[in-house]
Order: C-alpha cells, then sequence, then structure tokens
C-alpha cells in the first residue's frame, strides 16, 4: 500500500502550501496533485524522487509510512537523529541461491532505487548466473557512460558490472577500489581516491576527463564493490602487441623460407 497521496496532502498542510503552490515546485499541473492525493494517480518516480529530496525524506518514508505531524514539523532531526536504526532486511530468493544476481538494466534504474528494498521486486528482476563465490547478495548492474573508461580499457557505456554488497552498518571500503554507490537519482560508479573525515569520500573517475568529487556516505542508499565485469566489447590490440604480432609472423616466414 502507498501512503504517497496521504503524505503529499499532509506535507502541503503542514507547510502551507496550495496545490497549485506544490504543483509549481516540481513542474506538476495543478490537477496532478489533487489526483495524488485522491489515490487517482501516483507521481513518476522522477518526481517522488524529486519531492524526497525537497523536503528532506527518504522515498521509503515517503511511500510506505503515513508521516506524522511532528515527523514533518522536524525533517532533519527526524532523518538525523530520532530515526531508529534499520533492521536488517530479508534476502531475496535470488540472493539466496548460490552464483544467481538479479541483473538491473539502466531502463530500470529508477524502479530499483524506489523499490530495492522490496523483495519480490528483487525477484521479478532478470536473474544472471554466473559462476563465483561471492556469497550471498549480489547485483548485475549495466553501465551506463564513459566515466570510468580510459585509453579502451575500464568499463564502456552497456557493460555489466558484478558486485558483492557492502554492510552499510560497518562500510569496510579499500582505496583504489571500484565502488557502486546507489542514491537516492542515481548509480554512481567510481573508484575511492581517499577516505575524508565525517564519513565523506573522495572519488575519481578512470577517465581523466571527469573530474574528482566528494561524496558523503549518509547519501548511499546501497554500496556495492564491483568484483567482475561482462563486456560484448572486444579490445583492438595495443600498439606493442601489433609489433610483437608482427614480428612473430615475420619470424615464421623467415623459418618457412630456411626449411
Amino acid at each position: 500500500m502507498s501512503y504517497i497521496g496521504k503524505n503529499i496532502r499532509k506535507i502541503r498542510t503542514v507547510k502551507k502550501l496550495s496545490q497549485a503552490a506544490f504543483a509549481e515546485l516540481f513542474n506538476l499541473a495543478r490537477p496532478s496533485v489533487g489526483a495524488y492525493e485522491e489515490g487517482r494517480s501516483e507521481p513518476k518516480m522522477e518526481t517522488l524522487i524529486q519531492i524526497a529530496q525537497h523536503f528532506g525524506l527518504s522515498v521509503d518514508l515517503l511511500l510506505t509510512k503515513e508521516l506524522t505531524v511532528n515527523e514533518l514539523y522536524h525533517f532533519d532531526i527526524y532523518q538525523k537523529q530520532s530515526a531508529p536504526e534499520p533492521a536488517p532486511r530479508p534476502l531475496a530468493k535470488a540472493d539466496q541461491q548460490a552464483g544467481v544476481t538479479p541483473f538491473v538494466p539502466a531502463a530500470r534504474l529508477l524502479e530499483y532505487i524506489v523499490q530495492h528494498h522490496d523483495t519480490s521486486f528483487l525477484d521479478a528482476l532478470p536473474p544472471l548466473t554466473f559462476p563465483h563465490s561471492l556469497g550471498p547478495a549480489t547485483r548485475a548492474f549495466e553501465i551506463v557512460g564513459a566515466e570510468m573508461q580510459h585509453q579502451q580499457q575500464g568499463l564502456r557505456h552497456q557493460d555489466v558490472v558484478l558486485c558483492r554488497r557492502v554492510d552499510l552498518a560497518a562500510p569496510s571500503l579499500k582505496v583504489l577500489r571500484i565502488y557502486a554507490f546507489v542514491t537516492q537519482s542515481r548509480l554512481l560508479v567510481r573508484r575511492l581516491s581517499e577516505r575524508l573525515p565525517n564519513n565523506v569520500l573522495k572519488l575519481r573517475a578512470d577517465n581523466p576527463d571527469y573530474g574528482t568529487e566528494e561524496f558523503a556516505l549518509d547519501q548511499a542508499l546501497e554500496i556495492w564493490e564491483v568484483k567482475a565485469v561482462f563486456t560484448t566489447h572486444l579490445r583492438p590490440p595495443s600498439t606493442m602487441e601489433e609489433r610483437v604480432t608482427r614480428l612473430e609472423r615475420q619470424v615464421e616466414e623467415l623459418l618457412a623460407r630456411l626449411g
């Protein structure tokens, strides 16, 4: 059951926003807000993420819990101090099967962000079967963009990375390894460059055309360590490899003439 309609109405009431003012915040038509509140339709996932971020909420909280007025008056306190430690969520059936990994195509990333905690959704994702011993809770994500590719090496657009879950409660992260961070708005795949104070990470792309960025750990809904990549791109030989191949061919031809 979704509480989004009730929560939008309550947010408007507490924040003293008319339907028109609320609609303007998120580039919506005013009748759409009324339809959400009356349960006749629900916002798109992009809009849900915008609402959650604007009011300092998680998407999970917005969808799965009827917010109280006290919570709405104290967003920051609720988020940073009052929220209880999350209980370990049950594993999906796919996460309990050795070698079976739920695959998240790029086209379904926003769905995954919103429903990553829903075991029935995870079990409905396309399963990939790989021979690995990474333990339970693995994911395969489709890469979008060329941020992690350099000189025909690294992760290419549409490659699939096989990842192992990192425990959010006590994240063990190692410098120079590649991680996939699921946030409320995107999948960020980067190499860990440095751990900074106050649970901030310095991340970099392998492609030098993209700069480094600082990432606060509390932005992460999930963290996955990239352990393998599956690609359909065949890498052309390097200049050195071409030279070695040419020399081998010349030696073979010389030996053939001498024989």
